[in-house]
């Protein structure tokens, strides 16, 4: 891509403009950033001509932000941290070989995939990993990430998807709910506390009518936008949560938690990994494919 460098900004130019911006004042700055007054002064100059902006305005013995400044401040912001980013992970993967940066569902990747990483990991001990939240699909021309896990539909423009898994859920609580409940069968819960996904709102419904019960209360209760927000007010008593028996397993093995029923239902939606159709040949992305799988394949999570 050509790109006029008269319009690419100096790094010192944009760091003194910031410094300067949040201390609001020349001396400050320079102090910051080890340099003289007329030399941060000459930066910022050199900025204010490149873009044609005012950047400050001068008030009674103090530099203030211009309605400019302050428009161009976060943007600023946004390109130093990206560039520190960039040097991090520089420096990080210096003596590694490989890396790979994976965007996953956040309760997913916390629950399920992070405490089976080193599995992964000890297998290729020379790939580092990334891993960063995301719950819905982004471009990833404008992303850098070399695969996604995501649920939802195999549709993901300009990507691959491939089948992971399905999801399970299983009506849970805590022991001191399950006192307080005594429910005998699936129709005591249709007045039990009912704990929702926001982003699944049907999903109580839709296992209650699985199960023959006629519940009127099904859309009745509190709600979370992430499962893991469930699983804490489950374990702190709040009531019952329909949660996919993987993103549980250690609170169901430790008896934390418990299953009032044996009562599984397959969500509508299930797990796909999805490659960008630019990076269909990244070895290490694959390999990490194939690990997935191999971890689905031994029971975990639910395979369809």
């Amino acid at each position: 891509m050509n790109m006029r460098r008269t319009l690419v900004p100096a790094l010192v130019n944009l760091q003194a403009f910031e410094s300067a911006a949040r201390h609001g004042n020349f001396t400050r700055a320079a102090e910051e950033l080890n340099l003289t007054q007329s030399a941060v002064s000459r930066q910022i100059a050199d900025l204010e001509r490149q873009t044609g902006l005012l950047l400050f305005e001068r008030i009674r013995q103090r530099v203030v932000l211009s309605a400019a400044g302050a428009r161009l401040l976060p943007e600023v912001r946004r390109l130093l941290h990206q560039s520190e980013q960039l040097m991090i992970g520089a420096v990080a993967a210096a003596d590694i070989k490989a890396s790979l940066r994976v965007a996953t569902l956040p309760t997913f990747g916390t629950r399920w995939l992070v405490p089976r990483l080193s599995k992964f990991l000890d297998t290729h001990p020379n790939v580092s990993v990334t891993i960063e939240s995301r719950s819905t699909p982004f471009d990833f021309d404008e992303e850098d990430f070399d695969l996604a896990i995501h649920y939802g539909q195999p549709t993901w423009a300009r990507a691959r998807s491939t089948f992971l898994c399905s999801e399970v859920v299983l009506p849970v609580a805590s022991g001191k709910t399950i006192e307080k409940l005594a429910a005998r069968n699936p129709e005591d819960l249709a007045d039990a506390p009912l704990i929702h996904l926001t982003t699944r709102p049907r999903l109580w419904a839709q296992w209650f009518e699985a199960n023959g019960v006629a519940a009127q209360n099904a859309y009745r209760g509190n709600r979370f936008d992430q499962f893991s927000m469930i699983i804490s007010a489950v374990l702190s008593g709040l009531g019952v949560g329909l949660l996919p028996s993987y993103l549980i397993e250690e609170e169901i093995r430790s008896g934390a938690l418990t299953t009032l029923f044996d009562l599984p239902m397959a969500t509508e939606n299930s797990y796909f990994v999805v490659f960008p159709e630019s990076r269909q040949n990244n070895k290490v992305a694959v390999a990490f494919q194939d690990w997935l799988l191999s971890q689905v394949g031994a029971g975990r999570p639910n395979a369809a």
